[in-house]
């Protein structure tokens, strides 16, 4: 069992009204017991995603109240079964600090079924802030059919931290990948470099088009929704899919004619569906790929890590938009 030492915690006791008002409570708390089948992880990192952040500010209908927040994390097993203790962990879940207590605090308590060792290529910084860009991107390729090697690929939205993520997994399986974004470098890694499609200063649905001979895309991974789904309709070739995993708007002009004549498929992802054991099973999938370097996590800047009692200036950051991958430390 763990040493009976209390570490702090985030606690919401309710939603927040607004983003001014959000105030969270920093509480120690000392290690729970795990119940059989269960195990504690002493948490080295916690990544903040903005859903993390929305949650709190009541966006997320089905978020309970009080709670600690965090979908991601990474840390060490301290107490559960004896071939897991010391075993350094990694995982992200849509019920982790959604429906139960989650990462943002020094203890986690976890189903055993969720432990997943952390590739040892990745720091715990960046083991624990890759969890739900990566997941998401993953589960958007993975309920439309995988890149192939000679497909091509838009990414709208690149520049963002799903964006990325989906640039990196479309590079490695070696389809051509276009990053479609508001500025003309791409500021991530791939395995190899995507073609820039800057949507400031170029139109979008033609560059496509000329960049695939007239074709069209195979894949259209669109992280932002309402303001590229015209443009990426346009670019999308016959019987290609477009995954959809945010929207600024909700209602779009949908052309019905276009939709079945191009033989084209829609694909809607929720991450906040897949529980911690169905995502951490997607982590698994690209484990590989991390420890093979043809992934690789996010950069995390000294300045873009935060204690939990400064928990609150990263919240802020994340709700302003924040382009460095925020992270919290227990201590």
């Amino acid at each position: 069992m763990a040493k009976q030492e209390t570490l702090p915690a985030v606690r919401l006791l309710a939603k927040a009204a607004s983003a001014e008002a959000l105030a969270p409570d920093i509480v120690d708390t000392a290690p729970p017991r795990p119940a059989p089948g269960q195990a504690l992880v002493r948490v080295a990192s916690a990544g903040v995603n903005p859903s993390d952040v929305k949650a709190a500010l009541g966006l997320m209908p089905q978020a309970v109240f009080p709670r600690t927040p965090g979908r991601d994390f990474a840390g060490t097993v301290v107490s559960g079964p004896g071939e897991w203790i010391g075993k350094e962990v990694w995982g992200s879940g849509g019920d982790i600090g959604i429906t139960r207590d989650g990462s943002h605090a020094g203890w986690l308590l976890l189903p055993v079924a969720v432990l997943r060792e952390r590739p040892q290529r990745l720091s715990f910084d960046e083991a624990g802030s890759v969890g739900v860009p990566f997941v998401t991107a993953y589960e958007g390729f993975r309920r439309s059919g995988q890149p192939q090697r000679g497909q091509t690929v838009a990414v709208m939205g690149a520049n963002g931290k799903v964006g990325q993520a989906a640039v990196q997994l479309a590079a490695q399986a070696g389809a051509q990948v276009f990053a479609v974004q508001r500025g003309g470098s791409f500021g991530g890694f791939a395995a190899a470099p995507p073609t820039v499609v800057d949507a400031n200063h170029e139109d979008v649905a033609v560059r496509l088009r000329e960049l695939t001979g007239g074709r069209g895309v195979d894949l259209v991974f669109n992280t932002v929704g309402s303001p590229y789904f015209e443009a990426a309709n346009k670019a999308m070739a016959k019987g290609a899919t477009q995954i959809f995993i945010s929207t600024v708007e909700r209602p779009v002009p949908f052309d019905i004619f276009g939709f079945y004549r191009g033989m084209h498929t829609f694909v809607g992802i929720d991450t906040l569906a897949l529980d911690a054991e169905a995502s951490v099973s997607r982590l698994a999938a690209m484990r590989e790929g991390f420890e093979a370097g043809t992934l690789r996590p996010f950069a995390v800047e000294s300045g873009s890590v935060y204690p939990l009692a400064d928990a609150l200036t990263a919240y802020r950051r994340v709700i302003g938009g924040a382009q460095q991958r925020i992270v919290l430390r227990p201590l």
